[in-house]
């Protein structure tokens, strides 16, 4: 079978390098410019390499150029979404999501779902339309959400899990047992892109959400942060503390500072346990305020 592989960033890389080892060589591989590793994995396969935005006739120009024909484009975290001038040229192409669709549509889905205290998360295959992750699922797996669960450790789980569903599909595809299975558009969710500046902390949320807001954006992503004195304050790890307090206090308040700094928050304390930049706390005594 002829494959062609759409991938970008680290998972990308990851999915490719292990996926190579049980397929035949692809035929081509698109990717973004910033992704090294997969620009590099190309060369030293001597793979026809597309990097860059594929709409707009490029990537079909791209084919065609080389003559390079595919009975199946699998698509591993690819940065762009495909038109349909491109799609209308594959005969088969397959996009591998981080969520259980329809639910989670969008960027970075792991991340929204330890956000929203989900239990549990997964990887879905699906066929790629012009929109975005609404295709016809060909393939589910589920992923349990452990409490101590980061953005970074469930993106370890799918560089295992991407690659054995991705196995599975071919089998089915090679055995003509493929089944598609259209979405439930009335049950679906849909969360954007995330950038650094989203990470802020409210110290009015519930201590629940502010942990999960933490874990989920947890290093080697850009971090949950809060405000000192105007200078930025990146959280990697927080606990549930016992310390009191009054509800008059205002939420953000530095409780005290012993081992770690404990922060109030409405329906409880938070210990921060891992802070990257420690020497901007250690600046300052108990009973600042925290966003101030």
């Amino acid at each position: 079978m002829r494959i062609g592989i759409l991938a970008s960033g680290g998972l990308g890389y990851k999915v490719l390098s292990d996926l190579i080892k049980q397929i035949e060589k692809p035929v081509f591989i698109a990717s973004d410019s910033n992704s090294e590793y997969i620009i590099e994995f190309a060369k030293q396969n001597s793979v026809q390499l597309f990097t860059g935005n594929p709409r707009d006739g490029k990537l079909v120009e791209f084919l065609k150029k080389y003559q390079i024909e595919a009975d199946l484009i699998l698509s591993i975290n690819y940065l762009f979404l495909l038109d349909e001038e491109l799609i209308d040229s594959l005969a088969l192409a397959i996009n591998v999501h981080g969520s259980i669709l329809p639910k989670y549509r969008g960027r970075t889905p792991h991340v929204w779902s330890i956000i929203n205290g989900e239990a549990q998360t997964g990887v879905t295959a699906h066929i790629i339309d012009t929109d975005c992750d609404t295709g016809d699922i060909v393939e589910q797996l589920v992923i349990p959400i452990e409490k101590d669960d980061t953005g970074a450790t469930i993106l370890k789980k799918y560089e295992k899990i991407y690659p054995e569903l991705l196995l599975s599909v071919l089998e089915e595809i090679q055995s003509e047992q493929l089944k598609r299975v259209k979405q439930d558009d009335s049950k679906a969710t849909y969360f954007g892109k995330r950038t650094p500046d989203d990470g802020l902390i409210n110290w009015n949320w519930h201590k629940e959400r502010i942990r999960n807001w933490v874990r989920a954006q947890a290093h080697p992503y850009p971090g949950a942060f809060s405000l000192l004195n105007g200078e930025k304050v990146i959280i990697d790890e927080v606990n549930y503390s016992d310390v009191g307090f009054s509800d008059t206090i205002k939420n953000g308040t530095i409780l005290e500072i012993k081992e770690n700094p404990i922060i109030k928050c409405p329906n409880g304390a938070i210990e921060l346990t891992q802070v990257r930049n420690q020497d901007i706390l250690e600046k300052f005594k108990s009973k600042m305020v925290l966003n101030q």
